[in-house]
């Protein structure tokens, strides 16, 4: 099940730093594109095998050091709608302050697992300043330094502890879930497909609060369809949209198998589209693209190959990915959208065999091999599909740290010419055939 931890609190408390050691410095989505001003702070943890999101919300405060409270305020409000846990970070340098005390007002009435994580603890003889922290009422201070990491391994042992118990809905039908910018047709596809004359709708419970599966079984379709529409409470502030439609892609995300990933026609794929695939990609979801409201659009004889290509040259190097013309107003092709995320759901869950994916792949190796490296030659002799919910590979050789990017990427390219993985994320891992340890 998905588990998203935002981490809020007012200005140069650190979130940002303890965002970077909780993901270990990975930020998912950095995008550089021009028009896109700030770095979408979202990264992917791990701590003892469970895995996890992680939100910097400071990362979508406008400005710097003068920040009005109610930036702050809009922030906390989006992180506790769709965050599982908070980790409410405050200072131990700067002690107690006002604008403390007032997001801590914000977070009480949540009703959210709160963590109170108490930064910059970077001596001993700073342990005993936690103890002003009490008086916020949160509950009992995890003292941690952001910088060095201590103290974060007791934070994350009770974070992992609050976590949401392990998948109760049925495990066997496929997860889907429509996500997208705002106003690209989410609502509208998903009101066509649960208003389908005999269609099948019936609510299951998940084991978070906001996620509602909404059972499709009709016209020869079975799946579980991600209802996270709807949900969003009236707010009479301007909410980040950029920062409201990554959080709530994000839940969607988490839960689906295959994301049904929807762009606005008459708009072209935009930066803010490249964001929510990556966070598709790096999630190891699979990916079908859905150019929405192409009832809009004046169309020649090549439109939509020329929308098809500039997609799959903006989505690079992952590009292997079904794209369906729809208009969700008219039921343009819904079906086909439905066939195709079916098919993707497929490609994800097969298991090839050892002895198909070395036959096949084996001779492609053997006539272009990896290039050696300081004077060794690197020979790949055994290949295996690893278990888990996304295809992912092991290939044995004596070298793996000197496999190259380009060649790795030679070789998934190869996979995907001969295999169906059409709009599945791969995994591929180098490892030491004697020693099988993973490169």
């Amino acid at each position: 099940m998905a588990n998203i931890v935002a981490i809020v609190g007012r200005p140069n408390v650190g979130k940002s730093t303890l965002f970077n050691r909780l993901t270990e410095s990975r930020k998912a989505i950095v995008d550089e594109t021009a028009g896109v001003t700030r770095d979408r702070h979202y990264g992917k943890a791990d701590w003892t095998g469970r895995s996890f999101s992680v939100i910097d919300t400071g990362g979508y405060v406008v400005g710097s050091d003068d920040i009005f409270e109610k930036e702050i305020r809009k922030q906390v409000d989006l992180a506790i709608d769709e965050a599982n846990i908070i980790l409410f970070v405050v200072d131990v340098a700067d002690g107690l302050t006002d604008l403390d005390k007032e997001v801590a007002n914000l977070l009480r009435r949540s009703g959210k697992k709160i963590f109170l994580v108490a930064n910059k603890v970077d001596s001993s003889a700073r342990i005993h300043d936690i103890n002003e922290f009490y008086a916020l009422g949160i509950g009992e201070p995890f003292p941690v330094s952001g910088m060095s990491g201590g103290g974060t391994g007791e934070l994350l042992d009770a974070m992992v502890e609050a976590f949401d118990p392990e998948d109760l809905v049925d495990p066997e039908l496929p997860r889907i879930a429509i996500i997208g910018q705002p106003n690209v047709g989410k609502s509208s596809l998903l009101n066509t497909l649960i208003g389908e004359e005999r269609s099948i709708v019936t609510p299951m419970a998940g084991t978070t609060r906001d996620t509602i599966y909404k059972r499709y079984n009709s016209f020869g379709f079975d799946f579980l369809l991600i209802d996270t529409a709807g949900l969003r409470r009236k707010r009479s502030v301007k909410e980040d949209i950029e920062f409201y439609s990554v959080m709530r892609s994000i839940r969607a995300i988490e839960e689906a198998d295959v994301c049904l990933m929807m762009i606005d026609a008459t708009q072209g794929i935009t930066a803010q589209d490249l964001n929510i695939f990556h966070l598709c990609e790096r999630n190891r979801k699979g990916v079908v693209i859905l150019v929405n409201k192409w009832d809009l659009v004046e169309k020649d004889t090549h439109s939509t190959k020329k929308i098809e290509q500039e997609i799959r040259r903006r989505i690079e190097p992952f590009d292997d990915v079904p794209i369906v013309f729809t208009s969700a107003i008219t039921r343009q092709r819904v079906h086909k959208a439905l066939e195709t995320a079916l098919q993707v759901f497929k490609n994800k869950t097969q298991k090839v065999p050892t002895s198909k994916l070395n036959k096949v792949l084996l001779p492609f190796i053997d006539s272009f091999p990896p290039p050696s490296i300081k004077g060794k030659s690197i020979n790949i002799k055994y290949i295996t599909q690893l278990p888990g919910r996304t295809p992912t590979f092991a290939f044995f050789c004596n070298h793996p740290q000197y496999i190259q990017a380009s060649y790795k990427r030679y070789i998934e390219n190869k996979m995907r010419e001969n295999f169906e993985f059409n709009g599945v994320p791969l995994v591929i891992y180098f490892r030491n055939k004697e020693k099988n340890k993973e490169s």
